[in-house]
């Protein structure tokens, strides 16, 4: 998603580039995704047999010592929960605690933050030898809703245009970003105008404004995941037969320059302007999140703590 061309302002990568913070943010968090990824796949492949057998032959099993809850893996994969839960706090924390506030990017903690969020449920499941009863098993579930509602929670935070400094654009601002979009795409003659809009069209405003917030949030969705099939539609009707091959219909980069430098700004301008037609859906969408969001999440911390509580009053360790 990078040119030549100065990055906008508002785009949520940057041209990788030694030194860049960007470029390293992402290498760290491409690695987090690989490590929680190997871990847990390779968990759930180690005791699939274990995980999938009944409640009544597991302790027959000889895994049965390391992949129990209180077994030499089992505990520690519950050590583990609890301290991604722990790092999962400080992003909340990072707003009240004025140094911790001044530590990197909040865009950076948010990501780490939904990384450690989605990983977390699938460590604790493999804790609880995916056992769900008790007061685990409401904390379990508490704890899985919140993950759920903070993938949601990211998706919205992104369809709100920000500054570095995580500012909000005004839809003024906004507004000129696209006219400067729309006049660098008029200014290339490699795609057609009519084929721009065709093919990245949206509703209008007055449609978009009589949607219940529901239908609003899922046609957002809808629309940034047709995105890349709309804009391989755009690219197919630049290239040749051969090309066209080569690129599994557009999909893939071509290596035409120019085009891909059109191909870019077309993209961004099509997500721009579907962030401006959704700002205000996207803004009450998000306010409503921080409704649900908090109180699952300190309902969760609550009860993981009556829970770690019970654990060492029982004499565990």
């Amino acid at each position: 998603m990078s040119t030549a061309t100065a990055p906008s302002p508002i785009s949520t990568t940057t041209v990788a580039a030694p030194g860049n913070p960007e470029a390293a943010h992402r290498l760290r968090l491409i690695a987090g995704y690989i490590l929680a990824t190997a871990l847990i796949i390779g968990l759930l492949a180690y005791g699939f047999d274990y995980y999938t057998a009944s409640a009544q032959d597991r302790p027959f099993m000889a895994k049965h010592a390391l992949l129990k809850p209180s077994g030499r893996i089992g505990i520690k994969l519950g050590m583990l929960g609890v301290g991604m839960f722990l790092v999962i706090f400080l992003y909340p924390l990072r707003k009240r605690w004025a140094w911790l506030g001044r530590q990197g990017i909040s865009r950076h903690w948010l990501d780490f933050h939904v990384l450690l969020g989605i990983s977390a449920p699938f460590v604790i499941a493999m804790h609880s030898s995916f056992k769900f009863h008790g007061f685990a098993g409401i904390a379990f579930w508490i704890m899985l809703s919140v993950s759920i509602s903070g993938i949601i929670g990211r998706y919205l935070y992104g369809q709100i245009p920000r500054r570095v400094n995580a500012a909000e654009f005004t839809r003024k601002e906004l507004q000129e970003l696209q006219e400067k979009m729309a006049q660098q795409l008029a200014q290339q003659n490699l795609l057609k105008h009519a084929d721009v809009r065709s093919a990245l069209r949206l509703p209008s405003q007055q449609t978009v404004d009589k949607l219940p917030i529901p239908v609003a949030l899922v046609y957002m969705f809808v629309l940034d995941l047709a995105r890349p099939f709309r804009i391989a539609g755009l690219r197919r009707r630049a290239l040749t037969g051969a090309e066209i091959a080569t690129t599994f219909g557009g999909l893939l980069r071509t290596r035409h320059r120019e085009l891909e430098r059109a191909i870019h700004v077309a993209r961004e301008e099509a997500a721009l302007s579907k962030r401006i037609l959704f700002l205000s859906r996207s803004q009450q969408v998000f306010h409503l999140w921080h409704v649900v969001h908090k109180p699952f999440s300190y309902s969760f911390a609550i009860l993981a703590l009556i829970h770690i509580g019970v654990v060492l009053a029982m004499g565990y360790f």
